[in-house]
């Protein structure tokens, strides 16, 4: 019976995860396996795995074929590195402490890597953050300013025509005084001819 190693689909539309199983080559996609090896959730960055390597190596000894996805799955957790030192075991190249030792260096070099690339995007992540902060406050110190120039031509407008509506009374207030000024001036003249026609009486 010819087995595969690949993956299954599972969650909802648009947020899928994957079990990774050995099944037989002529099951459905979604239909019977022999057994489940790990998972696979390709929706974080960097994406999660978790894989049973023992088990895995074992189905490649029996002869299980991975898919292309699954056979990059495989390397990337290092079952494929673990079959091949258990093939130099096997051969008499390499003792099982040998091979251990080097499975296990293999493994500090990928966690380096891995730790690295996480770094690197949490960094990117706060300095995506950190510019989009200062691109909103550049936008709101910009709608401030032109708030407060649009508030400035208002109130000279208002400046002016409180000015226009003082010039008026003070026109006003000189015209009285203008025609204030004649009639005294009347008065005193009247005066003289009063009292030259008094006078007169007193004569006669």
């Amino acid at each position: 019976m010819p087995v595969k190693i690949r993956l299954q689909r599972h969650g909802k539309k648009g947020k899928p995860y994957f079990w990774i199983i050995a099944a037989d080559s002529r099951s459905k996609r979604d239909g019977k396996f022999l057994a489940k090896l790990g998972f696979y959730n390709p929706t974080t960055n960097p994406a999660q795995i978790d894989l049973d390597v023992d088990s895995t190596v074992k189905w490649l000894q029996n002869g299980a074929q991975p898919t292309d996805t699954a056979r990059a799955i495989l390397s990337y957790k290092g079952a494929l590195m673990k079959n091949h030192l258990a093939g130099g075991v096997r051969k008499g190249a390499l003792t099982e402490e040998q091979a251990e030792a080097k499975f296990n260096e293999w493994l500090e070099q990928k966690s380096g890597s891995i730790d690295h690339k996480k770094a690197t995007l949490s960094e990117a992540k706060d300095k995506a953050k950190a510019e989009k902060l200062a691109a909103e406050k550049a936008v709101s110190e910009k709608r401030a300013a032109d708030a407060a120039a649009a508030a400035a031509p208002a109130e000279e407008e208002v400046e002016v025509t409180e000015a226009t509506d003082d010039a008026p009374a003070v026109e006003v207030e000189a015209t009285e005084e203008a025609t204030e000024t004649p009639a005294e001036e009347v008065k005193e003249v009247e005066v003289p001819a009063a009292e030259e026609a008094k006078e007169d009486e007193k004569e006669a």
